[in-house]
């Protein structure tokens, strides 16, 4: 009503380290996510709303691959960062530069990793299991709230089980919280509410201290300074294989994942509080608590 809005995106590769050990996923996840580029083909997955680092996550798993041996190639709408030793390929729909025509194409390149920058359309994905089927790895992205989730949603977009429970490998969830500011961190012992928010009770946290910045000229009197993953990685194992095949709900899904082994948003979350890296706000705003 009042004139035009404007959104600016800012790709600065210079503040971006795009390195696993730097993108903030604690030690037990980054082997997980290391395990994953060993994989001979197979198809992986990295979840979560705009904006939530999925990208960066994909470019720093790109960059551990990157060897002179192996061939990476990526279709991207638009190609966030250079990396030097990979082929990277713009999407542009009006020249008929679609992710789907991209991919069949890359799959004559003989490439032993693929990324494919998101999971649109029913063609796209057949095209990227056809490539997993053939002995490609292959990365890509989808729009969802968690990792069981996905599954889902590739079944929505057409994706027959049998096919999904056959390639997917592992599916990466996350989300970008702010990281307390070291300059300015407080310990304070959280009030019964806030407990009650997180699910918790004191014996729970036993003796662990909750942290938050007070403020100070090096975070900008904001309280935090630069931002953090945290993730959930749905490894796709015997027992969930066998959900899938047999059209198990969202929900079921998630139980079968936690019961083997999955930690969810919720649980990082709650840890990277313990540790004093994020605070309750942040982790209540970005996760919310499995039942």
């Amino acid at each position: 009503m009042f004139g035009e809005s404007c959104v600016m995106r800012v790709l600065d590769r210079s503040v971006v380290a795009l390195d696993v050990d730097n993108l903030g996923f604690f030690e037990d996840a980054r082997a997980t996510l290391r395990s994953l580029l060993g994989l001979p083909n197979g198809i992986v997955l990295v979840t979560g709303p705009t904006g939530s680092g999925k990208t960066t996550t994909l470019y720093g798993l790109l960059n551990e691959a990157n060897r002179e041996e192996v061939k990476i190639i990526t279709v991207e709408d638009p190609v966030e960062y250079d990396l030097d030793g990979i082929v990277q390929v713009p999407v542009n729909e009006e020249i008929g530069v679609t992710y789907a025509r991209v991919l069949r194409t890359i799959l004559r390149q003989d490439p032993d990793v693929i990324l494919v920058g998101e999971i649109r359309d029913r063609e796209t994905a057949q095209t990227a299991i056809e490539a997993s089927l053939t002995g490609h790895l292959v990365f890509s992205t989808l729009h969802t709230n968690d990792a069981p989730s996905a599954i889902a949603r590739l079944v929505d977009i057409g994706v027959e089980p049998f096919l999904i429970a056959a390639t997917l490998e592992a599916v990466v969830a996350q989300r970008l919280v702010r990281r307390i500011c070291g300059s300015c961190k407080v310990h304070f012992e959280p009030a019964d509410d806030v407990l009650r928010e997180l699910g918790l009770t004191r014996a729970d946290i036993g003796d662990k201290q909750f942290a938050r910045g007070r403020g100070c000229e090096a975070c900008n009197f904001s309280g935090f300074r630069g931002r953090t993953a945290l993730g959930e990685i749905l490894v796709v194992g015997e027992r969930v294989r066998e959900a899938v095949l047999d059209g198990a709900s969202t929900s079921e899904l998630g139980r079968v994942a936690r019961e083997a082994g999955m930690r969810t948003l919720r649980d990082a979350g709650l840890r990277a509080i313990f540790d004093g890296l994020t605070t309750v706000e942040e982790v209540l705003r970005e996760t919310i608590h499995e039942s």
